[in-house]
């Protein structure tokens, strides 16, 4: 008996010496790559066409094969093919419109493979025709919009979101017909995917990366309105109760953008058999976080609103990759929630928000850098942190004593320090948490691939956190001196690889900020400091390791009397160290006198403090002016770049994830077929 073999829509008899057979739809592709309108002797060729079980291989190798003189030839039928397709999205058999979004999907791909090289203006007049585009692209995005926003088989949408992903991951940086997608909006459509419980939870990763990638489309060059209808987002039902999937059934039928963005990040987590905890980084959703907290003020209240902590184990419900290995920054988060020691409302319940959870993942992701994917995650994620430190609501949440969380992040095991245990962890307000993430990546980064544009960020988060403490008179009971040993020890860091650090770096513009923290607590560390002990540490700590700013006060003395790359640069912290000098050079030789007239050869921390409150009095000072004012974040011009290349980057991720087979042919056929 002989035996079938299909390859590419051909029928080959390997016992027989006839012509390979041809299905049905491969005979149809190739009527229409032929001059003559396919249609003209059969007037039911396009409903006969889409009923046919699409062969993606075949049509999109003859679109890539198509020469230049074939083009011109064949472009009507082509036109003709694509409108065609847009008519059947509208038709009431399900298997038409299955078929007419995956033609759709391989006309995309095949003639973007055609014209890499080509302008916007071929690619758009190959498809649909330059006179027709605007009309054709208009019904396209309508029938998108109808499928998403209709009642339409989660099969069937998640298909429209995969001819979405095509259109931006292939074309958006070549050509036009992403502009129609912004003239035609589909953004009221995402949204109500990402409001409704059952949709949300299968397409929910999908609308909110998209969503992200829109609104990135071209942000700097035009009016992006994907951007101005996101700033203006008031998602009540979300606003009122966040993390609504762990609220009672009957209110499963709210949320929104905002509380699929909040379950998303809160799902980041994935522990392994050791207990360790490791994360993979999701560049795309946290593209989306910070877009939702940089444009949109009402995201605030999102971050700050608590819901009740349950360890729920949800079954995933999107299809496995059937690649070995998933690019990172692509991956949908797991749907499966930790479990975290956060503050109880009552002895039997437990609270967290979504900058508690957003906190724990940047811990982890923040632990190394040396990865681009963990890098980029790691500026983004103190990116978001600039955002929320600027923002006045923000603010007062963070510092609200009477809203008290205990969060456990994630600490770098060191040699020389003790393993955190949970059960310590006080409860405090959560901008002790951030500083302690602040204090934590400070501690740990001080290596010889130095990532300085990390640094300069933590410390300027932790500045406009001390002008947000100064403005409103707030004492944080916060352990301040590990702050000051961490920055101290950066100084160190710094002086000790002053060559290495110099060869790559401006390091006077990082010492300046670290010296300018200590003068912001000198300053005015009496209106935001917790006690008048906690004053007299300050200064017990900036002459207990005096030695640190002596030497970088000769280091930058010498560069900046010198000519030179850096004399500026150095030249302002050599005048910024006034104050810290001053102290240094008042009480050591009151230190070192009390010592002597007491025959102490070591002093004890009690004994300095002694000497430093009794010689206040005597302490001259100068006023240092605008230590409390900052520059606020700006994403144009300073990180247009960086965005620029994460975006490209997880388009082309998303790219290599998603594939116009991930929703298996047969599956569909099934699904929707009631022919055989």
């Amino acid at each position: 008996m002989s035996q079938v073999e299909k390859k590419a829509g051909l029928l080959r008899r390997t016992s027989s010496s006839k012509k390979p057979l041809k299905e049905k739809v491969v005979l149809m592709y190739d009527e229409i790559f032929a001059k003559e309108d396919p249609a003209k002797n059969n007037p039911r060729f396009w409903d006969e066409l889409f009923l046919m079980k699409v062969n993606l291989e075949y049509l999109e190798s003859k679109l890539e094969s198509v020469d230049g003189e074939d083009v011109q030839r064949i472009q009507d039928n082509i036109n003709s093919l694509f409108h065609h397709c847009v008519q059947a999205l509208g038709e009431e058999h399900q298997i038409k419109v299955v078929n007419a979004l995956q033609t759709l999907c391989a006309l995309f791909r095949g003639v973007h493979q055609k014209n890499k090289s080509a302008s916007g203006f071929d690619i758009i007049n190959m498809l649909m025709g330059f006179d027709k585009a605007e009309q054709r692209m208009k019904d396209l995005m309508e029938r998108l919009d109808s499928l998403l926003c209709g009642d339409s088989s989660e099969s069937l949408k998640s298909l429209c979101l995969k001819l979405m992903y095509n259109n931006y991951n292939l074309i958006c940086f070549q050509n036009t017909i992403l502009e129609y997608v912004m003239i035609n909006s589909i953004f009221e459509a995402i949204l109500q995917i990402l409001s409704d419980v059952s949709s949300r939870g299968q397409h929910g990763y999908d609308a909110v990366v998209l969503l992200a990638l829109l609104v990135n489309y071209r942000k700097y060059e035009s009016v992006n309105p994907y951007i101005v209808k996101l700033s203006i987002v008031d998602d009540e039902p979300t606003l009122d109760v966040s993390m609504l999937q762990y609220k009672d059934k009957e209110e499963e039928n709210q949320g929104g953008f905002f509380s699929t963005l909040t379950s998303m990040v809160g799902s980041m987590f994935i522990a392994d058999a050791d207990e360790k905890l490791s994360v993979q980084t999701n560049e795309a959703i946290l593209l989306a976080l910070y877009e939702a907290v940089h444009l949109n003020r009402n995201f605030i209240t999102v971050l700050a609103q608590s819901h009740p902590e349950i360890d729920i184990a949800v079954t995933p419900t999107t299809t496995t990759p059937t690649t070995p290995t998933t690019p990172l920054g692509t991956t949908p988060p797991s749907l499966d929630m930790m479990n975290n020691p956060e503050l109880p409302l009552d002895p039997n319940l437990q609270t967290s928000n979504l900058l508690i959870t957003f906190l724990k993942y940047a811990s982890i992701v923040m632990q190394d850098t040396k990865d681009e994917h963990r890098l980029n995650s790691a500026r983004l994620c103190l990116i978001i942190l600039t955002c929320i430190a600027e923002d006045q609501y923000a603010d007062a949440f963070l510092h609200d004593d009477n809203m008290n969380f205990r969060v456990s992040l994630h600490r770098m095991p060191m040699r020389h320090r003790k393993k955190a245990v949970d059960k310590n962890i006080p409860s405090r307000p959560l901008v002790c948490a951030v500083l302690d993430l602040m204090v934590e990546f400070i501690v740990t980064h001080m290596m010889k691939d130095f990532p300085m544009d990390l640094y300069l960020r933590c410390v300027q988060i932790i500045h406009k956190l001390l002008c947000y403490q100064k403005k409103c008179r707030i004492r944080l009971h916060y352990t301040w001196r590990e702050l000051w040993s961490a920055l101290i020890n950066l100084l160190k860091f710094l002086l000790s690889n002053e060559t290495t650090l110099l060869a790559k770096h401006n390091i006077f513009h990082l010492a300046l900020l670290v010296v300018n923290l200590f003068n912001m607590f000198i300053t005015y560390g009496d209106t935001f400091l917790p006690t008048s002990n906690s004053y007299d540490e300050l200064y017990y700590e900036i002459v207990r390791m005096h030695q640190v700013f002596d030497n970088l006060y000769c280091m930058v003395l010498r560069v900046s009397t010198n000519t030179g790359q850096w004399k500026e640069a150095a030249s302002k912290v050599t005048h910024a160290l006034v104050n810290v000098r001053a102290i240094i050079n008042h009480f050591n030789p009151k230190i070192e006198s009390y010592a002597a007239v007491n025959h102490i050869s070591q002093l004890s921390e009690e004994q300095v403090l002694e000497v430093v409150r009794s010689n206040y009095d005597t302490l001259t000072l100068k006023l240092q002016d605008g230590l409390d004012q900052f520059e606020r974040y700006s994403e144009q011009p300073k990180e247009a770049a960086f965005f620029k290349e994460l975006v490209r980057s997880i388009s082309l991720n998303v790219r290599k994830n998603v594939s116009l087979n991930t929703l298996s042919q047969d599956v569909l056929l099934k699904e929707f077929s009631t022919i055989s």
